[in-house]
């Protein structure tokens, strides 16, 4: 069924064109830290209540949130959602898969785990086959679509988290700081201290760092 949307239809245009056109339960779908060769592939998946209330003060892209404010989003988007899950693909599961395929993989399995299906699902920048359900991929979903925002923002936090405590094991490469992302500052203490397991060797700078450069490990 075919749907309208006005350019100026702001956050949760993508969600009210829908419901008019007969969807009533919609699913969004984002991912965090495709681009970092440390830690997981975080992904998840949000179903927001159409009601005035069950809206997300403040909501948008979770890049361009400070932590602080990610956080309160976070907090009101599991008060408020109808459902929601989060999924992680872990560094060695990328490494095997490849980083494309574990984002489809990931954005796939979030909104298959979902305690509520959904009637339609967008998902951020990929389509995503396999979902049982019609879907749209949406160009920086997360920058225009609400309920993609919120996804967003759970994939964030959640994988901030994970990297967080992942400093509290491996303190040698600040991960707290940049949170696995190819910075400079990873880069010197990777390059001092070689990849531990958390690094994705299908990356060429943490093949390099450990003196392979051309092929990461077999298996």
């Amino acid at each position: 069924m075919p749907f309208v949307l006005r350019r100026d239809a702001g956050l949760y245009g993508y969600e009210r064109a829908l419901r008019r056109a007969g969807f009533a339960l919609i699913a969004g779908a984002d991912e965090a830290g495709r681009g970092a060769c440390a830690g997981p592939l975080v992904a998840a998946s949000v179903i927001l209540g159409s009601r005035p209330g069950s809206h997300v003060q403040g909501l948008k892209d979770s890049k361009l949130l400070t932590p602080l404010q990610r956080e309160r989003c976070y907090d009101e988007i599991v008060a408020k959602a109808i459902a929601w899950s989060v999924v992680l693909i872990d560094p060695g599961e990328c490494d095997r898969l490849g980083m494309h395929v574990s984002n489809i993989q990931a954005l796939r399995r979030a909104v298959c785990r979902l305690d509520v299906r959904p009637d339609f699902a967008l998902t951020d920048g990929f389509g995503v086959d396999g979902l049982g359900v019609p879907s749209l991929a949406v160009w920086k979903g997360d920058a225009v679509a609400g309920c993609v925002a919120a996804a967003s923002v759970i994939a964030k936090v959640t994988r901030d988290r994970l990297m967080c405590a992942a400093h509290e094991r491996w303190p040698q490469y600040r991960f707290d700081v940049h949170k696995g992302y190819c910075t400079p500052l990873h880069q010197q203490h990777l390059t001092a201290n070689g990849p531990c397991e958390i690094h994705r060797w299908c990356f060429e700078n943490v093949r390099r760092a450990a003196g392979v450069p051309d092929a990461p490990p077999a298996g």
